[in-house]
């Protein structure tokens, strides 16, 4: 009879879909048998007391991306996945960001040597299309696409990135043809600049004023506006980083509709408010650009939207959207000094290995969501979104044994000394949550063990993404438009 190289033995296992009690056989770093008894492995571990958790699929995350506007993220993908594993995120998906003028391919190129030989737990690459030349969509978009890079994002803001509409069918429609996935940053450009440019006239540039350059409507407005372009292309699109109710209104309508329209959403729009940027009950000076991201975080109403629609189905991923600032740094949030207005803040806030705690002990600690709707935000809902499950975002015989131990009694205050990111801050200082990842397994080797990290750099692996479900299989195309 064959051996096990693991054994995991007495856990609580969740899927997205149940909660059950097994051992789990680990061979040849996949899941090879859940059952009621297995024979000790090789090496076996006793989980009585814990659950076993499918690894976290982190699909929304920015390392060592460069940015062109001086600023330098502190994260590489050494200490930005060492964070992940520690957080109980196995899988990493970053954004390989083409440059206007540059090509699509240098950008690939370019970080894949910036990953190499560093990551600690498994890793594929978005795309972020912001020149989409004739060349980009006729040639390079889609045999990247074929390569397995079969998601990208596109933006409707920020100068150095946003797309016209037209734009955007264009690149839609290549999405449509290859069967890629696309992520939409849904906030509309011209009203955020004339808002910044009405409030820097009255001299209103600190931090707290980048809530109000960018008021809900501005992203009701562009989520509206991708919705429809995402109808016309007949394209299935997902809505990243959603912060607040009237977004959501109009991704329940489209959704109502039976549109493929999907959402993501983030740790900022459940813990933070617009207070934590500065104002009058927030951060004194300066302090509040360590919370300064867009869209911003909103008020407690709105965070009450957000998690009615965690629970309900509205949201099918829950991602970190870690983009590592250092706070004090001339290469991070003061890159222009603490004199500069708040439309020279790099946006973005570290949270890749506070996601899942604090999602589970507000979520599933405190009842708002059940533990396989856990697993289903912060793993398989992902897996499936980007073209990963089944190897990924659940634990099954033939999946990837990326397995994550829980203490979900374990009380945690959470403080940036004790976590493993690059950056000097974390917007979550203090906050207590119960539940926390102790052993952390990525293709059956244990990568972190009771704040120990064990495997070295270069264990993780690229890996090359399907076509999602939810894209239309490439070559199927509806009947055309009667125009």
């Amino acid at each position: 009879m064959e051996t096990f190289d693991l054994v995991i033995r007495g856990a609580t296992i969740a899927t997205a879909a149940e909660v059950f009690k097994a051992d789990i056989g680990v061979r040849g770093g996949r899941v090879a048998a859940l059952a009621d008894h297995l024979p000790d492995g090789e090496r076996t571990i006793d989980a009585t007391g814990l659950l076993a958790l499918p690894g976290g699929v982190d699909s929304h995350c920015h390392l060592d991306q460069p940015t062109g506007d001086g600023t330098v993220m502190a994260d590489d993908f050494l200490t930005g996945t060492r964070a992940a594993a520690f957080g109980g995120t196995t899988t990493v998906i970053p954004f390989a960001c083409q440059q206007k003028g540059r090509s699509l391919r240098d950008a690939v190129d370019d970080y894949h040597r910036r990953a190499a030989g560093k990551p600690v737990v498994d890793y594929a690459f978005h795309l972020i299309v912001s020149d989409p030349t004739p060349t980009v969509r006729g040639q390079e978009l889609p045999a990247l696409i074929r390569d397995g890079y079969t998601s990208f994002k596109i933006y409707m803001t920020y100068d150095d990135l946003k797309l016209s509409d037209r734009e955007i069918l264009e690149v839609l429609d290549v999405a449509r043809s290859e069967g890629a996935m696309v992520m939409m940053h849904a906030e509309n450009a011209d009203c955020i600049a004339w808002l910044t440019d009405k409030l820097e006239r009255a001299g209103q540039t600190a931090p707290f004023f980048h809530g109000l350059s960018r008021p809900p409507v501005v992203e009701r407005e562009a989520t509206h506006r991708a919705i429809a372009l995402s109808e016309l292309a007949d394209v299935p699109i997902l809505i990243v980083h959603v912060s607040g109710a009237e977004a959501v209104e109009q991704i329940r309508w489209a959704q109502g509709r039976g549109l493929r329209l999907y959402a993501e959403t983030c740790p900022q729009y459940l813990f933070l408010t617009a207070d934590d940027l500065g104002g009058p009950h927030g951060p004194p000076g300066f302090e509040g650009a360590k919370c300064v991201c867009s869209p911003p975080p909103r008020d407690a109403a709105n965070q009450r939207v957000i998690w009615d629609a965690l629970e309900n189905g509205v949201f099918q991923v829950f991602s970190s959207d870690h983009a590592p600032f250092r706070y004090d740094d001339p290469q991070g949030k003061k890159v222009r000094g603490e004199a500069a207005s708040f439309r020279h803040v790099p946006n973005g806030i570290p949270g890749i290995e506070t996601r899942l705690p604090l999602l589970f002990s507000e979520g599933v600690v405190r009842g708002r969501i059940t533990l396989p709707r856990f697993v289903e935000l912060t793993a398989a809902g992902p897996a499936r979104m980007y073209g990963l499950h089944p190897r990924k975002g659940t634990i099954a015989v033939g999946a990837d044994a990326d397995i994550v131990l829980w203490d979900p009694e374990r009380r945690v205050t959470i403080t940036n000394a004790d976590l493993h990111h690059n950056v000097d801050y974390t917007p979550y200082e203090g906050m207590a949550v119960t539940g926390w990842p102790v052993v952390t397994l990525s293709r059956g080797v244990v990568v972190c063990d009771h704040g120990r990290l064990l495997a070295p750099a270069g264990h993780g692996e690229f890996l090359r993404c399907a076509s999602p479900d939810l894209a239309r299989p490439k070559g199927v195309r509806p009947p055309a438009p009667a125009f």
